[in-house]
C-alpha cells in the first residue's frame, strides 16, 4: 500500500522526496506530508488529498534542507484526513516516523501508553509505535537505533518504516517486516523507498532490505543489522529500471500506456524462452526443479485479484498440455485454512508486485509444510522471488496504473510457456504439435497489435453503455477468467457493477437480471465451446439484453445477434486468454474515461496490497 520516500545526502531534499511521491502516488493517494530538517529545526507538512494538495500546501513553507522523507497513505486505521496523514510525530515532538503496513497489537500498546502519559493526536496504529519508540529509549535511555530496533520486537504486524531525530539532524533509521523497503546508494547520499520508482532517476546501485532487518542511514554509510542484532553485509544490486518506463510517453493515461505495450511487454516475456522451429521451450528458472515436475502430484497456484484470474488460465492451460492436476486459491483464503499439502506437491505464486501480503503469507505456510515453491513475478529483488525455491519473472516493465492490463497478460504468457515446457519434459505433447504452438505463440505480439487497432470501435460501444448501472460479462472454457478479468477490470476504473460468470451458469441465477438496460459481454470466439455460447447469447436477447460480443476476425454467426462485435485475429484456443483480454481492457479504460473517473488511481484502490 502506502508510498515512501526518504533522502540524505548533499542536494536538496524537498524536490527529490516530492517527485518520489509522485511517482509513487499509485500506492497511496488519500493523504501525503513530508518532514525535513534543516538549520531552522524539523519541519512537518502533510496534507488529506493527494500529493498536488501537499505540493500547493508548502508553497510559500521553509523548504530547505538536505534531509528529509515523505509519504503518501492508504488509509487502514483513521479516516483520511489531516491529522491521520503521515509524518506522525512522538509524545515529545523530537522523533517522527513514516510507516506502511499494519500494527496489529497497538490498541494494546495505545493504552499501556496513555496509562504513562502519552497523548495522541491521531487514529493511527503508526503514532502508537513512535511513541513507543520514545518511551523505550527514556527507559532504557539508549540510542534511537536501539530504541527502534526493540520496539519493533515488541509489535506484532507489518511494517516498512523510516525514523527522523530532530536531536540527529544528520541520520534516518528504516527497517522492514512483511512490506517492501528498498534503498538506493550514490556518492555521500542515499535515497530510501518503497519501491525503485523514485530512485532510477538519481542511481541504479540498490539495496533489498530483508524481512526483520533495520539499517542506520547517514549520507556518508549504512549500517544495517537483523533486530537480533546481528551486522549484515548487505547486497547491492543493479537496477534494469529506465527512467523512461515511468513516463506517460504522450499517453493520456497510464493505463492506456500501459495496455499498448502488451506486444512488446509479451514479446519481453518470451524473449530466449521459446524456440518455435526447433519446438523447445527453455525456462532456466525453474530447470532444476525437472524432475521433481515429472512426480508431482499436483499444483496449487495461489494468487490474489488479477493474478488469481491469470492463475485460472494457467489451470486450464497445464491440465489440458502437462496432465497435472490444479487448484487455483485464493491465497487470502487459502493462508486461513489447513489446506493439505505435502513435498509432492507444487505451488505457484503469482503476484505483480512479489510483495502480496496474503500471497507472501500463503508460500511461507506450503514451505514449512514441504512444497516447492515457484514464483511468477514482474519486480526483480521483490520478496516473493526471494521466498520462493525457483520461478520466471514477466519482464512487463513497470506497471504504474493501478488496475492491471500488461502485467496481467504476461502473467498468462509466463503460465503459457511453463505449461508447455511441463508438457515437453512429461512427454505429453508431441514434438510437431509443439512446434505448431510456439509458432503461433510467437505471432501474438502481432495479433495483439491488431486488436489494438480496434480502439475506435470500442470507444464507440463505451459510448452507448457507460451510463449502465450493471454489466455482465459472460464465457466458456478459458473465456471464463478473461471474463471475470473483464467485469474486474470495469468495477475497478468506472465504479460500475460488473460479474464475470461461466456463460452455461447464466441459467443458474443471472438470467434474472437481465433486461433492456443490461449490457452482456460474451467471449464467443470460434473455439470448442462456439456453438455453445451462441445458444448463450440467443437467451440473453431473448430477454432484451444488450450483447456486446468479443468474435474472431470474419465470424458471421454471433453478428447476425449481437448488438456490437469486436474482433479478434483468429488463433488457437490456447491464446485466446490474450487476445480476448485486450478489447474488454480498452473498454473499461473508455468508459471509465467517459465517466469522468480516475483511471490510474481508483477509489479505494492501491497497486500493491502490502496488507491483510
Amino acid at each position: 500500500m502506502c508510498g515512501i520516500v526518504g533522502y540524505i545526502g548533499y542536494r536538496e531534499a524537498w524536490p527529490i522526496v516530492l517527485k518520489g511521491l509522485k511517482r509513487l502516488e499509485y500506492r497511496g493517494y488519500d493523504s501525503a506530508g513530508i518532514a525535513l530538517m534543516n538549520a531552522n529545526g524539523q519541519h512537518i507538512y502533510k496534507k488529506v488529498g493527494k500529493v498536488a494538495a501537499l505540493e500547493e500546501f508548502a508553497e510559500d513553507k521553509d523548504k530547505n534542507g538536505t534531509i528529509a522523507m515523505g509519504h503518501t497513505r492508504w488509509a487502514t486505521h483513521g479516516v483520511p484526513s489531516d491529522r491521520n496523514s503521515h509524518p506522525h510525530t512522538s509524545n515529545n515532538d523530537k522523533l517522527s516516523i513514516i510507516h506502511n503496513g499494519i500494527i496489529e497489537n497497538y490498541a494494546t500498546l495505545k493504552e499501556e501508553l496513555i496509562s504513562r502519559g502519552h497523548q495522541f493526536k491521531s487514529d493511527t496504529d503508526t503514532e502508537v509505535l513512535i511513541h513507543l519508540v520514545e518511551e523505550i529509549q527514556k527507559i532504557e535511555q539508549i540510542d534511537l537505533l536501539e530504541a527502534v530496533r526493540l520496539a519493533l520486537k515488541e509489535v506484532t504486524g507489518a511494517y516498512a518504516i523510516v525514523v527522523m531525530d530532530k536531536e540527529h539532524p544528520d541520520r534516518l533509521i528504516a527497517a522492514r517486516k512483511g512490506s517492501p523497503m528498498v534503498i538506493g546508494v550514490g556518492k555521500g547520499e542515499y535515497f530510501i523507498a518503497s519501491d525503485a520508482t523514485p530512485i532510477i532517476e538519481y542511481t541504479k546501485n540498490v539495496i533489498y532490505l530483508n524481512d526483520n532487518e533495520i539499517a542506520l542511514v547517514t549520507k556518508d554509510d549504512l549500517l544495517v543489522k537483523r533486530l537480533d542484532n546481528v551486522v549484515q553485509t548487505p547486497l547491492i544490486q543493479e537496477l534494469e529500471l529506465k527512467l523512461e518506463m515511468l513516463e506517460k510517453g504522450g499517453f493520456d493515461h497510464f493505463m492506456l500506456k500501459e495496455i499498448y505495450e502488451q506486444p512488446r511487454s509479451i514479446r519481453d516475456c518470451m524473449r530466449g524462452r521459446i524456440y518455435p522451429e526447433e519446438g523447445k521451450v527453455q525456462l532456466g528458472g525453474i530447470k532444476e526443479f525437472v524432475e521433481k515436475l515429472k512426480n508431482i502430484d499436483r499444483i496449487i497456484i495461489v494468487a490474489c485479484g488479477t493474478s488469481w484470474h491469470a492463475g485460472l488460465v494457467g489451470e486450464y492451460l497445464i491440465e489440458e498440455y502437462a496432465r497435472i492436476p490444479v487448484e487455483v486459491e485464493y491465497a487470502s483464503e487459502f493462508r486461513y485454512r489447513n489446506p493439505i499439502i505435502t513435498e509432492k506437491d507444487v505451488v505457484i505464486a503469482i503476484s505483480q508486485s512479489g510483495e502480496t501480503a496474503d500471497t507472501m503469507a500463503a508460500i511461507e505456510m506450503a514451505k514449512e509444510r514441504g512444497a516447492t515453491i515457484f514464483g511468477i513475478c514482474n519486480v526483480a529483488g521483490a520478496s516473493i522471488p526471494r521466498l520462493s525455491h525457483a520461478g520466471v519473472y514477466t519482464h512487463a516493465g513497470p506497471e504504474i496504473g493501478v488496475a492491471s492490463t500488461k502485467a496481467f497478460t504476461a502473467q498468462v504468457t509466463v503460465l503459457t510457456l511453463m505449461a508447455f515446457y511441463m508438457a515437453q519434459q512429461k512427454g505429453t505433447i508431441t514434438q510437431s504439435k509443439l512446434v505448431g504452438l510456439l509458432t503461433e505463440l510467437d505471432n501474438i505480439p502481432d495479433k495483439i497489435q491488431i486488436a489494438l487497432e480496434s480502439n475506435d470501435l470500442i470507444k464507440e460501444v463505451a459510448s452507448k453503455i457507460k451510463d449502465s448501472r450493471n454489466c455482465l460479462f459472460l464465457g466458456r472454457g478459458s473465456g471464463f477468467p478473461v471474463a471475470l478479468e473483464g467485469a474486474l477490470k470495469l468495477k475497478e476504473i468506472s465504479y460500475i457493477h460488473a460479474e464475470g460468470y461461466p456463460a452455461a451458469e447464466m441459467k443458474h441465477g443471472p438470467i434474472a437480471l437481465i433486461d433492456e438496460e443490461m449490457p452482456v459481454v460474451f467471449i464467443a470466439t470460434q473455439n470448442s465451446s462456439y456453438e455453445k455460447v451462441i445458444s448463450n447469447i440467443q437467451e440473453v436477447k431473448a430477454r432484451k439484453g444488450k450483447v456486446i460480443a468479443i468474435v474472431t476476425q470474419g465470424d458471421t454467426e454471433v453478428k447476425k445477434m449481437a448488438d456490437y462485435c469486436i474482433e479478434i485475429p483468429d488463433s488457437d484456443e490456447a491464446f485466446l486468454p490474450l487476445l480476448a483480454t485486450i478489447p474488454l481492457q480498452l473498454l473499461s479504460y473508455h468508459i471509465a474515461v467517459m465517466r469522468g473517473c480516475n483511471v490510474d488511481q481508483p477509489r479505494n484502490l492501491a497497486k500493491s496490497v502490502t496488507v491483510e
